[in-house]
């Protein structure tokens, strides 16, 4: 019998936890799950003979050092600043990893311990990044082999709240951590190469700096950057590439109103404000406002921020109750994007019937001989419930398929590693079409923004 700990039981692991209990049979498998909280992990799994729940802290060194002892692969769905400790345990034990999260750099820095154990830890292996690095990889990879030269790669992911559970006018809802939406952006300046010029833009410019795209079916959808396209020109070979940008995906008309909250600077999360357990919404704004002796609150801030009052964006901020002056927020020694967090949590958390949803669309475009030529590749899928998210499925089922194919010897390649190789990427795509989990492939006309896009 193959045995898998699961370090982590969280709202992501839903479809991961049931994968791996389906598969357990077939594949002669015993997965030990690990959490502080077992809610989620006691009702996906059950009292199931081949699963085991347990209340470790993981924290705990000989605790989690027998944990990764007793299996053959470990599974950290910890945040990301905590998978070192799971990492260290498993090379020094020669177990195999995984993960959903980026590879950091202590975490390369055993790359060369690992191989020399034969071992693989695999990561970035969730959706974004994973499902992004596969499907890209898939695809560029056939068209270099089919001597096309990369000019133009784009690539915009968003998780969304589905069209039928859609009933505010910011058109979102939160469908993973909400501390990374209120602070999304921060902490650097994104970078993009743009038809053979690089390009950088600041925080507090971000969300003003959108473009366009349609999902056919849905819409049309607005993207803004992501922090550092450029670290995917060495990772995806694309080192001659002409443009290239990643960004995220929501709804038209979302960023300019959540401008509003990064020009007031409530998305700000370096410093606490004073006598936050007593501020309610109309206080939390008013803080930002220059003070007046007979304007309101509301008029300060459509004048401070020349916001007219029959204006889309205007509505939006009414939605949020942003100037009820009845309610305490409540939260004790809190940053402002703490408060705002508060605010957003309390409108757009999914109600029990909602259903989110995950939108992917990457361009490609490329020259064979002397013709340009264009690829679009969409990806759209819809959660079932509130348990089997499309979040979930997305993140969770390609970690699963990974460790199945890491036990079986399908993925051998030793090394710490993201899955952009034909040997990862080709296996896992196919099996996740079952999950319907299906990109949407199709050429399309080259679309430049600049006539001299392929000079030289």
């Amino acid at each position: 019998m193959r045995k898998i700990l699961l370090i982590g039981a969280g709202k992501s692991t839903s479809s991961l936890m049931n994968y791996l209990k389906e598969k357990s049979e077939i594949e002669d498998l015993h997965i030990t799950v690990v959490d502080k909280n077992l809610d989620l992990a006691k009702r996906i799994m059950g009292d199931h003979p081949r699963v085991s729940l347990q209340n470790i802290d993981i924290f705990n060194d000989e605790a989690r050092y027998n944990a990764i002892n007793n299996v053959d692969i470990v599974i950290s769905m910890l945040p990301a600043r905590f998978h070192m400790q799971v990492a260290r345990d498993a090379v020094k034990l020669g177990k195999h990893m995984v993960t959903a999260s980026y590879i950091s750099k202590e975490l390369m820095e055993l790359d060369a311990e690992v191989k020399a154990k034969s071992l693989v830890f695999m990561n970035e292996i969730g959706l974004d990044p994973g499902i992004d690095h596969m499907s890209a990889m898939r695809v560029i990879d056939q068209i270099k082999s089919k001597d096309g030269k990369m000019l133009l790669f784009e690539s915009f992911t968003g998780g969304l709240v589905a069209p039928e559970s859609d009933d505010n006018l910011w058109h979102y809802k939160f469908t993973w951590n909400p501390r990374n939406v209120v602070v999304a952006g921060q902490g650097g300046v994104a970078k993009f190469l743009h038809a053979g010029e690089f390009k950088y833009i600041p925080y507090h410019k971000l969300f003003r700096r959108t473009e366009f795209l349609n999902i056919d079916g849905y819409g049309q959808f607005e993207a803004l950057p992501n922090r550092d396209s450029l670290k995917y020109q060495n990772i995806y070979g694309l080192e001659d590439i002409r443009t290239l940008y990643r960004g995220t995906i929501r709804r038209v008309g979302y960023s300019r109103a959540w401008n509003v909250f990064v020009q007031l600077g409530m998305t700000d999360d370096t410093y606490e404000m004073e006598n936050s357990e007593d501020l309610t919404k109309r206080d939390f704004i008013n803080a930002f406002l220059p003070y007046s002796p007979t304007d309101s609150v509301e008029l300060k801030l459509r004048q401070y921020l020349k916001i007219e009052q029959d204006d889309e964006l205007w509505f939006k901020l009414l939605e949020l109750d942003l100037f009820d002056d009845k309610s305490k927020i409540g939260l004790k020694n809190a940053t402002p994007a703490q408060l705002l967090q508060k605010i957003l949590e309390d409108k757009w958390t999914l109600k029990p019937d909602d259903k989110d949803m995950i939108v992917m669309y990457h361009k490609f475009g490329y020259k064979q001989g002397e013709e340009l030529k264009q690829i679009d590749s969409q990806l759209v899928v819809k959660g079932d419930d509130q348990i089997y998210t499309a979040m979930a499925k997305t993140v969770g089922l390609p970690v699963a398929i990974a460790t199945i194919k890491i036990l079986n010897g399908e993925i051998k390649t030793p090394g710490v590693q993201l899955p952009i190789t034909a040997e990862v990427y080709n296996p896992i795509l196919k099996e996740l079409e079952d999950y319907s989990v299906v990109f949407n492939e199709k050429e399309v006309p080259f679309q430049c923004y600049n006539p001299n896009f392929v000079a030289g």
